[in-house]
């Protein structure tokens, strides 16, 4: 690594850090006042409270990643435009793509260190924010979990096991429900192809209901369809239903291979295991739109343009990249497409902006 390598990479790791801390900071103090009622007013502890916001920094680090290298890259080289260490540079020979090298290879490693940290960080992290909320502060119980790729929830006198739980139909796939008396002797069991919420009641499709009895053999009973009295609804199932961000990538991928297996449709699920790839990649994407904006001319530094820049793009590639994945969520797109597209859409403008720099 040379002077110059050196110097550059100091430079905008200082300023990274500073971004990334300002960032954090904001977040959590707007999320503050945005959840302080609802601690206060169930008692939250001061111990819990900080815990709650402690394991929620992951998530933000992991969201926010992108848009830290975009501002970084643009605010470094902007400096360096402003004071003219761009044009001394120049004048010495040394080329504008060799100058952004090292931000280009620090953008890389952020990216593998995204992927690692949302993978192996976030997920836990979610979930212990999310325990803490429902359970310590909340003191709503837990009811349920999500075992082996497999949902569990006890009821008062059941306990369900399915396979999915979709929250935009609230349907249920892959139900059986083990019914026991007192003595914690089978007395029941439903197994259903799936149960949809319709009209206030909860409606069983394909059951295979089985009977117990303490003195003879079991009977069975096959039911095209049938509501069944159950007290439990979709609510209560969402509580137990596994959110996106609470599963890695290779977590993610062995229950779709689950569910696939078993013949249930897994779209929206492939759409969000193609993003958690596509979204750290992002970031060498968006620190070279920040490099060839902020080089496109000799005095083309300021920090309050280069702030209104990084917003603007990085507020514009959550947009195109949430609408694409819920496309592909919905089946409109392909899920690799929908997870993709934002990323071929940059990838296109920075080259475009990366060749026209004038070195």
């Amino acid at each position: 690594m040379t002077i110059l390598d050196r110097y550059i990479s100091r430079e905008f790791i200082k300023i990274f850090l500073l971004v990334i801390a300002s960032f954090l900071s904001l977040y959590l103090i707007i999320d503050f006042f945005e959840r302080i009622r609802m601690l206060l007013s169930n008692n939250a502890s001061f111990y819990q409270i900080i815990s709650y916001f402690f394991f929620k920094v992951p998530m933000i680090i992991s969201q926010m990643m992108p848009a830290v290298v975009l501002l970084s890259s643009l605010l470094t080289f902007g400096m360096l435009s402003k004071h003219s260490e761009i044009t001394a540079m120049k004048a010495n020979g040394i080329s504008l793509y060799r100058t952004s090298l090292p931000v280009i290879i620090i953008s890389v490693i952020v990216c593998i260190f995204t992927f690692l940290f949302s993978e192996f960080i976030t997920p836990y992290a979610n979930r212990k924010a999310e325990y803490i909320k429902r359970v310590e502060v909340k003191k709503q119980g837990k009811p349920g979990s999500f075992k082996q790729n497999q949902m569990w929830y006890r009821s008062r006198d059941a306990i369900y096991n399915f396979n999915i739980f979709d929250p935009d139909t609230d349907t249920l796939k892959g139900v059986t429900i083990n019914y026991l008396d007192r003595d914690f002797q089978l007395t029941m069991r439903i197994d259903a192809k799936q149960a949809k919420w319709e009209d206030g009641k909860w409606v069983f499709h394909n059951l295979l209901i089985t009977r117990f009895h303490s003195d003879d053999f079991p009977s069975i009973e096959r039911v095209t369809s049938r509501v069944m009295d159950i007290p439990e609804k979709p609510l209560d199932f969402k509580a137990v239903q596994k959110d996106i961000e609470e599963m890695g990538y290779l977590e993610l991928r062995d229950y779709i291979k689950k569910i696939q297996s078993e013949g249930y449709d897994a779209t929206r699920y492939l759409a969000d295991l193609h993003g958690k790839i596509a979204f750290p990649l992002v970031s060498i994407i968006l620190a070279i739109i920040g490099v060839s904006f902020s080089l496109r001319s000799e005095r083309s530094g300021g920090v309050a343009q280069s702030i209104s820049v990084g917003i603007i793009t990085g507020f514009s590639y959550w947009i195109v990249f949430a609408f694409a994945l819920s496309l592909g969520r919905s089946g409109t797109l392909p899920p690799l497409l929908s997870a993709w597209v934002a990323n071929i859409i940059f990838a296109s403008a920075a080259a475009v902006m990366f060749l026209r720099v004038r070195t």
